[in-house]
């Protein structure tokens, strides 16, 4: 749960003071969307050790390192008086964010294995409960610490709760007869055939390419539109808040397959009302505006079921996760980074939207073609005779809840 609550805290807690980091750093419009887009880049990347550290290492110490990679990246990014320094920070201080994607499924399926449900939900819930907290609380922080440098410390607080975490994974104990011989790697590069997952990764990267513009832009919007720093903070919290409860219905409501064009239909609806609503009128109800884009922010719960419901296979599974998800991190990446490129290059916020609203349509397109009731597995099988992962291993690490699964499964020993 502590680790949980540090996965998003590094990233949501820059939004509410982007534009003190700007001032402070002397930087543009431009380079803020890369800080912005550092964290989507990092999960993509660094997602990709995972598990060949957990091969090598103990869990636990694995998790430790990251945390306290993470606490050492959010104090120098905090320190940092230039811009190339910060986004050092910053590429540690996710670290621990994703690694904690790739590691802590597996972690309850080895520890919790008759409970996963409840606690992939627990995980869940404290991580979003960690990322509402940074958004709120960062620009008040911020206050309290005076003008000019306050935005340093609304980065460094969020140091302490991930030192203490590394210090309870650095506590637990070896477990005897745990072997790691049982790792092996699944090919995923046959997937390209896949009609189903080229549409899965495109809808995943497409809807955390929304996420991460509200979470790095909309909060400074706000604030540029007219609403004082501490309120747009708080709208950005609202929105984190309003997603909690979702993503623990959708999931059982999109196993369902008459429900999934349905559900789709109600987000993209959703999304359109939101960022239209706060792009013509957002000092008139951004409280609405906020909630209908949570909403159409569901799109996350519906994919992650999607992937577990369009293979045959448990292997299949890990690798249509990892390919969507890890791929569809690098498409996410060029959302928050445009929308700098743009805004510094127009002095409006007009790219932005144009961005979103543009995402929204590949959104609906993506969505109905992975909505189909077919299998990923099958389509491989007409394109490349013979190809099939059945056979290799007998588990796979579960992926519930997490946005950067692993892309290795464990064998029986484990």
């Amino acid at each position: 749960m502590l680790t949980a609550l540090n996965l998003r805290t590094a990233v949501t807690s820059v939004g509410p003071v982007l534009e003190e980091i700007e001032r402070g750093l002397g930087i543009s419009s431009s380079l803020a969307g890369v800080i912005t887009t550092m964290p989507v880049l990092c999960f993509a990347l660094i997602g990709f050790t995972g598990p060949a550290l957990s091969a090598r290492y103990r869990d636990s110490h694995v998790l430790a390192g990251a945390l306290l990679a993470m606490t050492a990246g959010l104090a120098l990014r905090s320190l940092a008086n230039a811009f190339p320094a910060f986004l050092v920070g910053t590429a540690l201080a996710m670290a621990g964010g994703a690694l904690g994607n790739v590691m802590l499924p597996g972690l309850v399926k080895r520890h919790f294995p008759g409970r996963a449900g409840p606690m992939v939900g627990a995980y869940s819930t404290a991580m979003g409960l960690g990322a509402t907290l940074a958004a709120v609380a960062s620009q008040p922080v911020a206050d309290v610490a005076g003008a000019g440098d306050g935005w340093r410390w609304a980065l460094v607080v969020w140091a302490l709760p991930a030192l203490i975490a590394a210090g309870v994974w650095l506590a637990v104990p070896a477990r005897p007869g745990v072997s790691r011989g049982g790792h092996t790697t699944v090919r995923m590069r046959a997937l390209v055939h896949s009609p189903t997952a080229m549409a899965i990764t495109v809808f995943f990267g497409v809807q955390a390419l929304q996420a991460y513009v509200v979470i790095g832009w909309s909060a400074q919007y706000l604030r540029d539109s007219g609403i004082d720093a501490a309120t747009a903070g708080l709208l950005l919290g609202l929105n984190s808040v309003v997603g909690l409860p979702l993503s623990a219905v959708i999931p059982s409501l999109t196993v369902r397959p008459r429900l999934q064009r349905p559900l789709l239909l109600v987000f993209i609806a959703a999304y359109v009302a939101g960022w239209g609503g706060l792009w013509t009128a957002p000092t008139t109800t951004p409280w609405l505006w906020m909630t209908l884009i949570a909403i159409g922010m569901s799109t996350f719960s519906l994919v992650l079921t999607l992937i577990g419901l369009r293979a045959r296979t448990p292997e299949t599974v890990a690798a249509l996760s990892t390919v969507s998800q890890s791929w569809g991190y690098v498409i996410a990446g060029t959302g928050p980074l445009l929308v700098g490129v743009l805004r510094g290059a127009t002095g409006s916020y007009d790219g932005m939207f144009v961005i979103v609203l543009a995402g929204v349509a590949v959104l609906a397109v993506a969505g109905w073609i992975a909505t189909r009731q077919v299998f990923v597995d099958d389509e491989v099988e007409r394109s490349v005779p013979g190809w099939s992962p059945a056979g290799r291993c007998t588990g796979v690490l579960e992926t519930a809840g997490v946005e950067v699964p692993a892309s290795t499964v464990k064998g029986a020993d484990r």
